[in-house]
């Protein structure tokens, strides 16, 4: 969703909802374990491991979630979606969620849209605002060279290398995510954060009289538990 915040504002945030987003990443890891329990032979699974780590979620958790997804523990089935639409103030939406009830997350994923001055849109209504990469995020500290972070990155396949106040954010191909974060991590970098995402390609700017509408939808659609990631298209930073 272009910058999520500042890094303070983003540790901030997972630490007020830590619970919550062990219960996401349980559900993330689980579906990446159908692939197989082994995360040196599921790559999948692998970096489902690594972002829950990466939040300090506790290994028998991880190890719990990978027993559900290859069926030695009982659980329910989660299946990915997700839903496009607009915001207040016109501003692109895309709901990516994992779940075991599709109606009812269709009927949430709806009221909150409604109820806070938005339109749940067809597939493909927004998506053409956004590209596909993945995103690595690493906060700036004394010890990073922002030229040597720079050229480990372009040698293991980079796209591009935003300087923020705070962090950096490197840019990849989806298809040289792994081999990026892979690199990263072997020289000895931390993440913040690093996904493959949904990055815009076009923003739009919503009035003051629609921001607080828009943070309050955007809110409420991350607590849900069957919500994965929201993204936006929004020029104003919402944290």
């Amino acid at each position: 969703m272009g910058r999520h915040g500042t890094i303070a504002g983003r540790k901030s945030a997972q630490d007020a909802k830590r619970g919550q987003i062990f219960t996401k990443y349980a559900r993330f890891i689980t579906v990446a374990a159908k692939g197989g329990g082994d995360p040196e032979y599921n790559i999948a699974l692998k970096h489902a491991i690594e972002r829950a780590k990466s939040i300090n979620m506790p290994n028998d958790n991880i190890a719990r979630a990978i027993k559900k997804g290859t069926g030695e523990l009982a659980g329910e089935s989660y299946e990915p979606g997700s839903f496009e639409g607009y915001g207040p103030g016109g501003v692109a939406v895309i709901v990516d969620v994992l779940t075991d009830n599709k109606n009812r997350t269709t009927s949430n994923v709806k009221h909150l849209f409604d109820k806070h001055g938005g339109n749940l849109g067809v597939p493909g209504c927004v998506s053409y605002m956004f590209a596909r990469k993945g995103v690595i995020i690493i906060e700036k500290t004394d010890s990073i060279d922002e030229d040597s972070l720079m050229e480990a990155a372009l040698e293991a396949g980079m796209q591009d290398m935003i300087t923020h106040e705070d962090c950096f954010e490197i840019q990849t191909d989806p298809s040289d995510f792994n081999a990026v974060t892979e690199a990263l991590t072997a020289a000895g970098y931390e993440f913040v954060e690093a996904d493959v995402e949904y990055v815009p390609s076009m923003e739009a700017t919503p009035s003051e009289a629609d921001l607080p509408k828009l943070r309050k939808m955007i809110e409420l659609l991350e607590e849900d538990d069957d919500v994965q990631k929201v993204y936006h298209n929004s020029a104003v930073d919402l944290d």
